[in-house]
């Protein structure tokens, strides 16, 4: 007879998730996670001017937003694999000892960036909510607000909630929620 207290090995058993759909996280009791990925941006080669407005327009979006949130930052390990392939290709394709060592070099440099686990960083706003019309003006709202604070957001993906979801549960190891297997 099974021990009834038996627990799963594996965190992801213990964490509510019921499906990851149409760029949003289901959970059991029917509420969903879902927001809005924001791109990127190097306030630091702007000038001062131009840093203070967009530090400006961000707090006017955060203190606009009255409901609960959260801002997530996850590193994303990126796959140069198809770049590396076109390099080998270009190199085993070209004559010239010059254009050969530049592309070498290339190579090598791509290999560093692999053998060193390179990572981007890319940075979320999630909400949780039940109904769906509040969710996509919740969504729609978010990207204008980045926008007008010269920021470009998107709404998440399945992928990026995935990713998510791994980094904090399996320490951004990917695994295949749902997959069969045959």
């Amino acid at each position: 007879m099974a021990n009834s207290t038996t627990r799963s090995k594996y965190t992801e058993d213990d964490v509510p998730v019921k499906s990851i759909t149409n760029g949003q996280i289901i959970l059991d009791n029917g509420q969903k996670v879902t927001g809005v990925k924001i791109m990127p941006r190097n306030i630091f080669i702007l000038d001062s001017g131009m840093q203070n407005a967009i530090i400006t327009n961000l707090k006017t979006v955060y203190n606009v937003i009255d409901y609960e949130f959260w801002t997530v930052v996850a590193d994303r390990p990126v796959d140069i694999n198809v770049y590396l392939s076109q390099l080998q290709l270009l190199y085993n394709t070209t004559t010239d000892p010059a254009r050969r060592k530049i592309i070498n070099d290339d190579i090598n440099k791509a290999n560093m960036f692999t053998n060193n686990n390179v990572v981007d960083t890319e940075y979320f706003l999630l909400f949780k909510e039940k109904d769906g019309e509040l969710i996509n003006k919740r969504i729609r709202n978010l990207i204008n607000n980045f926008a007008n604070a010269g920021l470009t957001a998107f709404q998440t993906t399945n992928d990026d909630l995935r990713m998510i979801l791994d980094n904090f549960l399996n320490g951004g190891q990917t695994t295949e929620f749902g997959t069969v297997l045959s």
